[in-house]
C-alpha cells in the first residue's frame, strides 16, 4: 500500500498543524501494514519568520519519505502567504505527476491544503481521507471586515463544499464542529479525534503538587501564534495594566499582528516579547510560569474551535487562565480543574478569572 501525505507544516517547522501531521505519520507507521509506503510532501520551514530553522529536502527512513519544498521568502501577510502557497502546489502537482496511491492524506487548518489533496485523488481517481482542524470558509467571513468578507466567504464556502463532497471520509478536531459541517453535509459520517497530548508533555507533567510562594510576582506564560485570531494587541494591554505589581506577562511567539501587540505594551514593565523557540526550550519557559494564558478573539466563528493548546497546558499542571467562548469554554470548565474563563477582550472578567486561579502546580491524572 502507498499512502500519500500532504501537510502545509511538517518538523522541524512550529505550528499545531506540524505537531498533528507528526502525531499522524507515527500513528501510521505504528499500525499501517508492514509493506506500505508513506510519502509526505511539505514544505520547508517557514510558519515564522523570526524562526529559522534548516531541514533536509528528502528525509528517507523505512517505509517514510519526506519531501520538504522551499518557499519564496514572506511574512504571514496575505499575498506572501498566497504566494508561498502557490510553489507549494506547483511543486506537489510536479511531485505527484506520474505518481498512484492508494490513498491521500491531508490536515489542513485552511482549507486549500485539503483542497489540493482533493484535486490530487481526483486526478489519480483514488480515495481521499481529510483532517480538518479549522472552518476557514467560516473564519475568514468573520475577520475580514466587511464588505470584503463575505464575497471572499462565498468563495470559500464553494471550494469547502467540493472539497469535503471528493473526501471519503472526514475527521474534525473539534466537536464544536459538528452542527457546521452535519447541516451543510447531511447523511456524510464525520469521525472526531482530537489533537490530544504529545509525550513531550506528557513526560513532562508533574507528579506532586508545588504551591507558588506567597510573595511572588506571577508570572503569566503565553505561547503560540500572535495573529488577529488570538487577538492578544486587544486585550493584554489594559490586562497587564491592571495586574501591575501582581503578574509578569512572557509572550512567545510571532505572526502578522506581533507589531501591532509591540506598539499596544509600549511603555509597559510586565510584558516582554520572546521570539518562537523549539519545543524544549518552551517546556523550560512552562515550567518557570505560574499561569498559562489563551485568548481567542471576540468573533463567533471561533466559539467552535478547541485549541490544540488546551491539551499542552493541561498537561503541564499549571493553572490556566482563557479568553475563550462557545465549545472552548465548555471544555475548560468540564475537562481542566484549576481554570477560569473569561470572555474574550473582556480585561475586568479577566482579573476576575486570575483572582480565581489556584496559583500552584498540581498532576491531573486525568489529563496526562
Amino acid at each position: 500500500m502507498r499512502l500519500l501525505l500532504l501537510t502545509f507544516y511538517f518538523p522541524p517547522d512550529l505550528s499545531a498543524g506540524s505537531f498533528r501531521a507528526t502525531a499522524l505519520v507515527d500513528a501510521l507507521l505504528e499500525r499501517a501494514p508492514r509493506d506500505t509506503q508513506i510519502d509526505v510532501v511539505t514544505t520547508a520551514p517557514n510558519r515564522y519568520h523570526s524562526f529559522a530553522h534548516q531541514a533536509s529536502e528528502m528525509e528517507r527512513r523505512p517505509g517514510l519519505e519526506i519531501r520538504r519544498i522551499a518557499l519564496p521568502p514572506h511574512r504571514s501577510d496575505v499575498l506572501g502567504q498566497a504566494r508561498a502557497f502557490a510553489t507549494f502546489v506547483r511543486a506537489v502537482r510536479r511531485l505527484t505527476a506520474s505518481a498512484r496511491y492508494d490513498l491521500v492524506f491531508a490536515t489542513s487548518s485552511r482549507l486549500m491544503t485539503a483542497a489540493l489533496a482533493a484535486a490530487v485523488a481526483r486526478r489519480m481517481d483514488t480515495r481521499l481521507y481529510l483532517d480538518l482542524r479549522d472552518i476557514f470558509a467560516d473564519t475568514i467571513g468573520d475577520v475580514l471586515p466587511q464588505p470584503l468578507g463575505w464575497p471572499i466567504r462565498a468563495v470559500f464556502d464553494r471550494v469547502e463544499r467540493w472539497t469535503v463532497g471528493r473526501a471519503s471520509h472526514v475527521n474534525l478536531v473539534s466537536r464544536g464542529f459538528e452542527s457546521y459541517f452535519r447541516g451543510r453535509y447531511p447523511g456524510r459520517e464525520f469521525s472526531f479525534v482530537t489533537n490530544g497530548i504529545d509525550d513531550e508533555f506528557v513526560q513532562a507533567a508533574p507528579t506532586i503538587a508545588t504551591p507558588q510562594s506567597g510573595t511572588r510576582v506571577a508570572r503569566i506564560v503565553y505561547a503560540g501564534n500572535i495573529g488577529e485570531g488570538q487577538a492578544l494587541h486587544r486585550i493584554l494591554p489594559d490586562l497587564a495594566r491592571q495586574l501591575r505589581g501582581r503578574a509578569h506577562f512572557s509572550v512567545i511567539g510571532d505572526g502578522g499582528r506581533r507589531s501591532a501587540l509591540e506598539a499596544a505594551i509600549a511603555g509597559l514593565d510586565n510584558v516582554e516579547l520572546h521570539p518562537p523557540m523549539p519545543r524544549t526550550e518552551l517546556l523550560e519557559a512552562y515550567r518557570g510560569a505560574d499561569v498559562l494564558f489563551l485568548h481567542l478573539g471576540a468573533l463567533p466563528a471561533f466559539e467552535k474551535v478547541l485549541p490544540s493548546k488546551l491539551f499542552e497546558y493541561a498537561a503541564l499542571g499549571k493553572p490556566v487562565l482563557a479568553g475563550v467562548a462557545g465549545y472552548a469554554a465548555d471544555f475548560v470548565r468540564s475537562e481542566i480543574d484549576n481554570a477560569r474563563v473569561f470572555e474574550p477582550t473582556d480585561v475586568a472578567g479577566a482579573v476576575r478569572a486570575f483572582d480565581a486561579l489556584e496559583l500552584r502546580t498540581a498532576p491531573r491524572p486525568e489529563v496526562a
